[in-house]
């Protein structure tokens, strides 16, 4: 494949991403690609921002990115932006591709911090960019903000690792110089997937924050905890920067001069800052859709076949064959049963972020409504002991005994379960109530298919 042709395999595969979002899938195939992670405020909106030239991404305290960003960047004459889901539409302030960023995220996880796996698509046209593509994926937090739920962290953690685990998916593993490598959020998650560090590329941002006498010289020489394609140090602009507006052309200057004048840096200056980082990836992702091109394109003419084999059944297609009616009513009553099992055994096809419902439902009535009505039965301590005192003596008669008998125990147990009777059966109510509404919600489909008159 010539020069050309290398050049276009960036493009060409932002035209399959583009297809397989418009369509609401994948078709399981996975797409090279450059997923960014790391932790809150390790400086990944940034790095992004300093590829662009612009400031276009949201800013602010908390989880600020919650659905996965595809940001294609193309080489172009003039600049401007568009989204996929603002399809005609050109943005040539960025600004507003700030506040379309921030509208389209809420509309789908609306504005209580929560996530969704569902993609912004942004493609950027710039004269100051590289062809490049990368996914900017939520930062990793520990800790919940406002309404979000307990367990965030294991969401976040989930939804990378959706996108990581991908052998076709280069990581881009973002770290703050100014806490400790060996604890980076980003590297341990790569390091679960890519334990060799072949697929890894490491970014250390803040090295002018670090304390002063240390430096980053051993993980940027790759001897610390080496990956096979390196890491890249890079220079942004601090927040007081940011609010005051500095010039990313400026930063960019100071981030040059940095690793000039740094004794630590300045031997390895040509190989930091961020137009090395922009050139590397540039290279890196395309010699990567290089390699993985005889495999994608062999899984894709699979599923090609597989698909036109699906399609020949249809040609001859009668809709009022007897035959093929049966059949979808089975598919629909067996797509009932997966949606069913979904909705109890969880899944993270479509999560809803406003409401339990469900297994989580049914999960959080065992244990914590019925918990609850438990400890709201008053027992008297005092009056258990009499009761067990006299069934005793009772069952003993005249006699005196030295062992409890069975038959006392027997009958202070089915006094006490005729008290724990009421909260029981009104725990398998809501349980019951819960189930039926989750049946309403798998039926929808199959009531679609009655009122049609299949």
């Amino acid at each position: 494949m010539g020069n050309r042709g290398m050049e276009d395999l960036i493009p060409l595969v932002n035209k399959l991403q583009d297809a397989f979002s418009g369509i609401g899938q994948s078709c399981n195939l996975d797409l090279p690609q450059i997923a960014v992670v790391g932790g809150q405020s390790a400086g990944k909106s940034s790095v992004l921002e300093n590829f662009v030239g612009r400031d276009f991404l949201p800013r602010g305290s908390g989880i600020v990115t919650r659905r996965p960003l595809v940001l294609q960047l193309i080489s172009a004459n003039a600049e401007w932006a568009e989204f996929l889901h603002c399809k005609g539409k050109k943005f040539t302030d960025f600004d507003e591709v700030r506040q379309e960023i921030e509208a389209e995220t809420d509309r789908i996880t609306g504005a209580n911090k929560g996530i969704s796996p569902v993609p912004i698509n942004l493609r950027v046209y710039s004269p100051h960019v590289l062809n490049l593509t990368l996914i900017d994926l939520p930062g990793i937090t520990k800790v919940p903000v406002g309404d979000q739920p307990v367990d965030i962290e294991q969401q976040i953690r989930d939804m990378i690792m959706q996108f990581i685990c991908r052998e076709s998916c280069l990581i881009l593993a973002v770290t703050p110089a100014n806490s400790d490598l060996a604890n980076s959020d980003a590297l341990k998650l790569a390091k679960d997937v890519d334990p060799q560090g072949q697929r890894t590329i490491g970014v250390i941002t803040k090295l002018d924050l670090m304390d002063e006498g240390t430096d980053a010289r051993e993980v940027l020489e790759n001897k610390l905890l080496p990956l096979r394609r390196g890491y890249i140090g890079v220079v942004n602009r601090s927040q007081k920067d940011i609010d005051g507006k500095k010039d990313i052309k400026m930063a960019m200057a100071a981030e040059r001069k940095f690793f000039l004048t740094h004794p630590a840096y300045r031997h390895m200056a040509e190989k930091m800052g961020t137009p090395c980082l922009q050139k590397v990836l540039n290279q890196q992702l395309t010699n990567h859709i290089r390699d993985t091109l005889p495999a994608f394109r062999s899984k894709l003419q699979t599923q090609l076949l597989s698909l036109d084999k699906e399609a020949e059944e249809y040609r001859g297609y009668r809709p009022d064959d007897p035959g093929r009616k049966t059949k979808q009513l089975l598919q629909m009553v067996q797509q009932f049963s997966v949606d069913f099992e979904k909705r109890i055994e969880g899944s993270g096809d479509q999560v809803d972020t406003v409401e339990l419902s469900g297994g989580a439902k049914i999960n959080r009535i065992f244990h914590e409504r019925f918990p609850f009505e438990l400890v709201k039965m008053e027992c008297d301590d005092k009056e258990m002991r009499r009761e067990i005192s006299y069934a005793i003596k009772n069952i003993h008669g005249i006699r005196t005994g030295l062992f409890t008998p069975d038959m006392a125990f027997e009958a202070i147990v089915k006094k006490q379960i005729v008290k724990i009777k009421e909260p029981c059966i009104k725990c398998v109510d809501m349980v019951i109530q819960e189930l039926i509404n989750t049946v309403r919600q798998c039926t929808n489909k199959v009531t679609f298919y009655v009122r049609n008159g299949y």
